[in-house]
């Protein structure tokens, strides 16, 4: 599976756009282990882990701030946090609505 054939452009979600996801299964690892952090409520090794994601391209379906939270992806080989992020929306902890971003949200693909 080609990630690049299920980017999610900024604002698709808004417009209504769907068939826009991707299997965690199919996720890079290093994003499978944050998901797992985020269901388990941590640790999280970066201290931006867990800060609220506004939104403010609206990428994403609409909702109230503070719904969003987002998490870094660590990137093999890179020493700074990188360009890939999982949001998540909803309760902390909750992975029912989270999306992936691989270029530092230009792009989200709704997990699943």
């Amino acid at each position: 599976m080609r990630f690049d054939t299920l980017a999610v452009h900024a604002g698709a979600f808004a417009r209504g756009e769907r068939n826009l996801e991707i299997r965690s299964a199919d996720l890079p690892p290093q994003a499978k282990q944050t998901l797992e952090l985020i269901a388990s409520r941590g640790p999280f090794p970066y201290d931006r882990d867990g800060v609220v994601f506004g939104n403010r391209e609206r990428a994403l379906p609409d909702r109230q701030r503070g719904y969003y939270h987002e998490y870094t992806v660590k990137t093999p080989g890179v020493r700074s946090r990188g360009a890939r992020r999982i949001v998540c929306g909803g309760d902390p902890g909750s992975t029912r609505d989270c999306y992936y971003s691989d270029d530092h949200y230009q792009t989200f693909k709704r997990i699943r």
